[in-house]
C-alpha cells in the first residue's frame, strides 16, 4: 500500500459528487453492456474453453467457431450454450467439434437443442478447470513476489518494440538486468484494428511485435529466468484492447500476464473502434484482468496528446473517474486500476511544473488505493538530448515527490528513433538516482495553503465535477459524439466493429463471468 500524506486540502464533497456522478454513467452503460455480447467476447470465451490453433488458411479456430455461428443467426445464443450443447450431443470436446465445423463436418445449427441444464454442465466442467489454472498462475505471481520482497520505490517501465519475438527477449532481458521492473512488448502498429489474434511466435511487425499467445508465453519464460537471476518478480505488460480486448485478456491471464493495457475509451477515441462494440468488450476483459489479478493500465495519458494539458486536465480526471467505476462494475478492485495520466504541459508555460505536481498530487489523492501510471514527457520532446534529459529529470521528481508507483521511463531520444538499450539504461540508471536522492521527499513537504498547487487542484477537480454531472444527464454516448475528451467526436453507430456486436437471445449464459465474479 502506498502511503498517502494529504496536501492539497481537496474538497471531499466534490469527491464524492464525482464518484456518484461517474457510478450513474456506469451504471447506465452497464444495462446496456448486459444485452449484448460481441464476436470478441464470443471468441473469448472460445479461448478459455481450450479452443486454439488455426485452419489451412491461419484462420484462428476462435473466428471459425464464431464466424460460423454470426452465419447461422446464432451469435446472440453464445458460443457457451452451443458449444455444451454439441458436446452433450457428440461427445466431443470443444477443440473437436470446433476443428468438425471447420472441415464441413458439423453444423451447430442443425445439432437440436437438448436439456440446456446438461448442455450448461458440460461447459461449467471445462469452465471451473480453465478458472483454476488462472487462479494458479495469480497465486504463483503472488508468491514470486512475496519471495522476493516487492519494491516500495516506483516500479520503473521500459517498453521493448523490434517486432521479433527473439529480439524483444533478448532486450528485456537486458532492460532487467540494468533494473527495469515492468517490462511492455509494444504492439505491432494496427494490430489493434485485426479482428482476430495472430498465431504463434512472429518474428516480424512495424513499431512492435504481434500480441499472440506464444508469444506471451515465450516473454514470461524469459523474464522468470532473468528476474530470478536478478531477485525480483518482473512484470510483463501487453495491450488488451483494440477489436480484440477480451480475447487478449483471456490470453494474459493464460500466460500470466501482469499488466494490461485496458482502457474502456481508448479504442473509440484513438483507434476509432465503435463505441457499443468497445463498451461491452471492456466489461469482460475486465471480468477477466480482475480475477487473474491483472493490473489494468489505462490511458487517460493520450487526451494530452491531442488536448492541451492545462485546459484540459479536467476531462484526464473526468476519465480516471469513469474508468474507476466501470473496472469495479468488472469486479476489478483499486489495488489493480493503473490509472493513468502524463507529464506533457508545454515547457515553456510558467510554473508548469507546479501544475504537473498538482494534477499528480490530485490523482494520489484522490485514488488512494490505484498503483497509478505516470506517463512520461512526449509531445513536447523535440530531439534534444540534453533538453529531453532535463524534462525526463523532472518527471522522475514529480513521481517520487507525488508517490506514483507505475513509472513508465522517458528516453532522452524520444522523437528520434526506437530506444537503443543504452538509452534505457541511462533512463534506469537517472530514474533510480532521483528516486533514491529523493526518498523521502514526499514526507518532507507541504503545499501553501491557498497557493498555485492547491488552487490548481481545486479549480481541476470542480471542472471535472461539471463535466460528469453533464455525463450522467446527456449519457456517455451522447457525450463521445459532442467531442469532450481530446477534441475528438465519434459516431454511436460508426467506426470499426459494430457489425460484430449483437442481443443477447433468451438463456444466452456466459460461464466465466459467473466464475471470476463468485470469489
Amino acid at each position: 500500500m502506498i502511503k498517502i500524506n494529504p496536501k492539497l486540502n481537496l474538497n471531499q464533497e466534490h469527491i464524492t459528487q464525482c464518484r456518484k456522478y461517474a457510478a450513474g454513467v456506469a451504471e447506465d452503460m452497464q444495462n446496456f453492456i448486459d444485452q449484448h455480447t460481441t464476436v470478441a467476447t464470443e471468441r473469448a470465451i472460445c479461448r478459455l474453453l481450450g479452443i486454439d490453433g488455426v485452419d489451412g488458411f491461419d484462420v484462428p479456430m476462435p473466428n471459425i467457431v464464431v464466424a460460423h455461428l454470426a452465419e447461422k443467426n446464432l451469435l446472440g445464443v453464445g458460443a457457451a450454450l452451443l458449444v455444451g450443447n454439441a458436446m452433450v450431443a457428440t461427445g466431443k470436446t470443444p477443440q473437436e467439434i470446433v476443428e468438425g465445423i471447420s472441415r464441413g463436418e458439423i453444423d451447430l445449427s442443425k445439432i437440436s437443442i437438448g436439456d440446456i441444464e446438461y448442455a450448461k454442465q458440460a461447459i461449467n466442467k471445462i469452465a471451473a478447470e480453465k478458472v483454476q489454472d488462472i487462479r494458479e498462475n495469480r497465486k504463483k505471481r503472488e508468491q514470486t513476489i512475496e519471495k522476493h520482497r516487492d519494491s516500495e520505490n516506483p516500479l520503473l517501465y521500459v517498453i521493448v518494440a523490434t517486432g521479433n519475438i527473439y529480439e524483444d527477449i533478448t532486450q528485456a532481458q537486458a532492460a532487467v538486468a540494468q533494473g527495469a521492473d515492468v517490462i511492455a512488448v509494444i504492439r505491432t502498429t494496427g494490430q489493434s484494428l485485426l479482428d482476430y489474434v495472430p498465431y504463434g511466435a512472429t518474428t516480424e511487425g512495424f513499431g512492435g511485435t504481434y500480441a499472440t499467445q506464444e508469444n506471451f508465453r515465450l516473454m514470461r519464460a524469459a523474464l522468470d529466468e532473468a528476474g530470478e537471476k536478478a531477485g525480483r518478480y518482473i512484470r510483463l505488460c501487453n495491450y488488451a484492447s483494440g477489436l480484440c480486448m477480451p480475447e487478449i485478456a483471456a490470453m494474459g491471464a493464460m500466460e500470466r500476464l501482469d499488466v494490461m493495457l485496458n482502457d474502456a475509451l481508448y479504442g473509440i477515441l484513438f483507434r476509432d473502434i465503435n463505441m457499443k462494440r468497445t463498451m461491452i468488450d471492456q466489461y469482460f476483459s475486465r471480468v477477466i484482468n480482475g480475477f487473474a489479478g491483472i493490473i489494468i493500465n489505462t490511458g487517460e495519458d493520450n487526451y494530452l496528446t491531442t488536448a492541451d494539458a492545462v485546459e484540459e486536465a479536467h476531462t484526464v480526471l473526468t476519465s480516471q473517474f469513469l474508468n474507476e467505476q466501470f473496472a469495479l462494475l468488472a469486479g476489478l478492485p483499486e489495488e489493480q486500476m493503473g490509472l493513468g495520466h502524463a507529464f506533457e504541459i508545454a515547457p515553456d508555460v510558467k510554473n508548469g511544473f507546479l501544475y504537473e505536481i498538482s494534477q499528480a498530487q490530485m490523482a494520489r489523492e484522490i485514488f488512494p488505493k490505484a498503483p497509478l501510471k505516470y506517463m512520461p514527457p512526449t509531445k513536447f520532446m523535440t530531439g534534444d538530448i540534453f533538453m529531453g534529459t532535463v524534462q525526463n529529470a523532472l518527471f522522475n521528481a514529480v513521481t517520487v515527490m507525488t508517490g506514483q508507483r507505475i513509472h513508465l521511463l522517458g528516453m532522452l531520444t524520444e522523437a528520434i528513433h526506437t530506444p537503443f538499450m543504452s538509452d534505457r539504461a541511462q533512463a534506469l540508471d537517472s530514474a533510480r538516482y532521483i528516486a533514491h536522492t529523493m526518498a523521502d521527499m514526499a514526507d518532507e513537504i507541504e503545499f501553501k495553503d491557498g497557493g498555485i498547487i492547491q488552487n490548481r487542484a481545486a479549480e481541476v477537480l470542480e471542472k471535472a465535477c461539471g463535466l460528469l454531472a453533464a455525463i450522467e444527464q446527456n449519457k456517455l454516448f451522447d457525450t463521445l459524439e459532442q467531442g469532450i475528451f481530446a477534441g475528438i467526436k465519434r459516431g454511436q453507430d460508426a467506426g470499426k466493429g459494430l457489425d460484430g456486436v449483437v442481443l443477447k437471445a433468451e438463456g444466452y449464459f456466459n460461464p466465466f463471468i459467473e466464475m471470476m465474479l463468485d470469489v
